[in-house]
């Protein structure tokens, strides 16, 4: 599973970059909000993968942050939204204006995104607006930053480095970041090891 890549652009197009990792291209779709932070041809670029595999190929969709990267996939979790739309999605709004309308249930807001029907809309509100306690935690409605996001995708992965499922794991860190805030990663990790066991 490729999970990062960091190499030179070798091409670059609205929805797609070529990333060129030791003379191997890679093929990587992205949304508008990466596209607009790349490097040009010839830069060097990091991005956040998430690798999709169907029965007929093996796609690789890129992310400049981990906020994206988070969105796209509780996106795709969503029934009927496939990749693409995801990416669509993600293409038409902000990430944080994203949370911000999932969060107010602005189902006309989403509508206005190209691609997306009101229907979609809705059950994007209905399916996630709940489950984005992670993204509140690093997104205030106000418009805060995505920094906590680094260090829970540090702390999911040890704890599901050490066994734990995901869902036990994302409540887990949910509440330990609530609680310790400004803790680090030995401190947050500490609490959400007491979550779990409580």
């Amino acid at each position: 599973m490729i999970a990062r890549l960091f190499g030179r652009i070798a091409d670059k197009q609205p929805n797609r970059l070529i990333v060129d990792v030791s003379g191997v291209g890679y093929d990587v779709q992205v949304p508008l909000s990466t596209y607009y932070v790349t490097s040009d041809v010839g830069g060097d670029m990091a991005l956040r993968i998430h690798t999709h595999v169907r029965e007929d190929a093996l796609l690789l969709y890129g992310f400049a942050t981990a906020l994206e990267q988070e969105l796209f996939e509780r996106l795709i979790g969503v029934g009927g939204i496939g990749p693409k739309l995801a990416l669509a999605v993600l293409s038409g709004i902000e990430p944080t204006g994203l949370v911000r309308a999932i969060e107010r249930g602005d189902v006309a807001r989403l509508t206005a995104i190209p691609g997306v029907g009101k229907k979609t809309s809705e059950r994007i509100v209905l399916e996630l607006k709940d489950r984005l306690a992670a993204v509140q935690v690093a997104v205030s409605v106000a418009g805060g930053t995505a920094a906590a996001l680094p260090l829970r995708d540090d702390l999911l992965s040890a704890l599901m480095n050490l066994g734990y499922h995901r869902p036990l794991a994302e409540k887990a860190v949910d509440a330990a970041v609530k609680i310790t805030p400004d803790g680090g990663f030995e401190l947050t990790l500490k609490q959400a090891l007491r979550e779990l066991a409580s």
